[in-house]
């Protein structure tokens, strides 16, 4: 989700022991959006190939700070938890802070919620965790949560606080490796010789029967002469077995074919 940003580098006595840890960078150094340096998005090693390791999304936050800027007096604050399962299987807590420019009741704050879970429960179900992530972090899902609450209460600014990956599902577990750079090498020998192997065989063309060879195929058939097989390859049929896989309704279509001439081809290939 981030095209392969470099997170920093990080020292281990193992390969083995890089595993499970867990990095916290802000959005800003990921991708270069000044604007974004209030989010700190957390990634976990879930893999290391020779000397590089791999990560995935497990969670984001909002500093403090940034928070206490969004509140104003008189101002209702309104925040909620949701549990929800993506697309491939994963469990993520969403923690979405609402800021309304007046006080509001407390009816008005459940069914406010309650049309927030409704949204993030759909776009959890529709999104892959990757796709999850970047509509949180990136504005698309507080932008949506703040259309769809337009009914009840307009809201005056909506941020997804937080969030955090409870689980994963079973193949992401079966999926953590290590690759050490000494199977990298024979990896990359490997996909060397297939590579000359594939160079050395020539491939080998399929060449299609030309227009008089199929015609004189036709003409094998039993009511059909040089015309009539002439008219069905322009028609669009280039081979016995198209023929064959052809309805009566299909033969008919053919410019200059009838329904008695379709009727005898017909009984011809499937007698």
């Amino acid at each position: 989700m981030f095209d392969g940003a470099i997170v920093g580098e990080t020292a281990a006595s193992d390969p083995e022991s890089l595993l499970g840890r867990v990095t916290e960078i802000s959005l800003q150094d990921l991708t270069g959006d000044f604007s974004r340096t209030h989010i700190k998005v957390k990634l976990k090693v879930n893999g290391v190939r020779g000397g590089e390791c791999k990560t995935r999304f497990v969670g984001h936050d909002m500093t403090s700070d940034y928070i206490r800027r969004l509140t104003r007096r008189r101002q209702s604050k309104l925040e909620a938890v949701f549990t929800v399962r993506t697309k491939e299987g994963y469990r993520v807590r969403i923690k979405p802070l609402s800021i309304t420019s007046k006080r509001i009741s407390s009816s008005v704050k459940r069914s406010l919620r309650k049309k927030q879970e409704e949204v993030v429960r759909e776009e959890a179900k529709d999104s892959r965790l990757g796709e999850l992530a970047e509509k949180m972090i990136f504005g698309e899902l507080p932008k949506k949560l703040a259309n769809e609450c337009k009914t009840i209460y307009p809201l005056k600014q909506v941020e997804i606080k937080k969030s955090e990956v409870l689980s994963v599902p079973d193949q992401e577990e079966v999926d953590v490796k290590v690759i050490t750079e000494e199977e990298m090498e024979e990896e990359e020998k490997e996909e060397k010789e297939e590579e000359e192997e594939e160079k050395e065989e020539p491939e080998e063309e399929t060449k299609l029967p030309s227009k008089p060879e199929v015609i004189d195929q036709f003409r094998d058939i039993k009511g059909v002469g040089p015309t009539t097989a002439e008219k069905l390859y322009d028609g669009g049929f280039h081979s016995i077995l198209e023929l064959k896989e052809a309805s009566k309704e299909d033969l008919t279509k053919v410019k200059g074919i009838g329904d008695a001439v379709s009727e005898t081809i017909y009984k011809a290939l499937h007698e």
